[in-house]
């Protein structure tokens, strides 16, 4: 990849976003990596189901397996295919909080043809509350997405940040302005008998107790 090839769309301008969505959604397929806004801090995309798609967003990022790629879905039926059993806790969240700033670790499908890194069986799955990037996961099917940033530095809250730390290793960058409020996620891990906070993030520890959720250590840097 060459930063010519490099292609920035506008998704402010109404035909500036469609041929970036569609640019973006042919780019996941050819198993390259697009930048898009989510609703906490831009993220880097690859084809969850492509494992040299996903080794190459951990290699952009400079991130090892031991820190699996999380993947976005755009609806309650992707969840479905994805996992193992959604239990009844984790049902009740994503009534609650999904589109939004809440990521759930579940047992995946054992027969999925995916390597997400060293997952041990389970994936961190979120429906974000952004419509670019709901649009383009109803294209493409389930995203891995990371934040994009390198490892160890801060998540990129608009387009040209993202761009300045990845660079070339992107093919498209779609740019749907700055984000307000970059506060990660919550993450809960459902895996487990009591589900727990992984980490802290936009949702608090108290409107979770409501759902038996623990609050757990809550500084998991696991998808940062």
């Amino acid at each position: 990849m060459t930063a010519a090839q490099t292609r920035v769309f506008d998704c402010g301008v109404t035909a500036e976003r469609e041929e970036g969505l569609a640019e973006a959604a042919a780019t996941i397929r050819r198993g390259e990596l697009v930048v898009l806004p989510t609703d906490t801090v831009y993220g880097v995309a690859a084809d969850a189901f492509n494992p040299a798609a996903v080794a190459a967003l951990l290699a952009a990022k400079g991130r090892g397996r031991d820190m699996p790629v999380p993947v976005l879905v755009s609806n309650q039926q992707m969840l479905d295919a994805l996992v193992d059993t959604v239990p009844d806790t984790a049902r009740a969240l994503v009534d609650a909080y999904w589109p939004g700033a809440l990521t759930l670790v579940l047992k995946h499908t054992a027969h999925l043809a995916w390597d997400l890194g060293d997952s041990l069986g389970t994936v961190a799955v979120r429906m974000p509350a952004d419509e670019v990037a709901l649009d383009l996961i109803g294209r493409t099917g389930p995203l891995g997405v990371s934040s994009a940033n390198r490892s160890g530095h801060p998540p990129a809250t608009t387009m040209l940040d993202a761009r300045l730390q990845l660079g070339a290793a992107v093919a498209v960058y779609l740019d749907g302005g700055p984000r307000d409020e970059p506060v990660p996620s919550t993450i809960v891990d459902l895996t487990a008998e009591t589900p727990r906070i992984l980490r802290l993030g936009a949702i608090p520890a108290d409107r979770l107790r409501d759902y038996g959720v623990d609050p757990g250590e809550g500084d998991s840097p696991a998808l940062q």
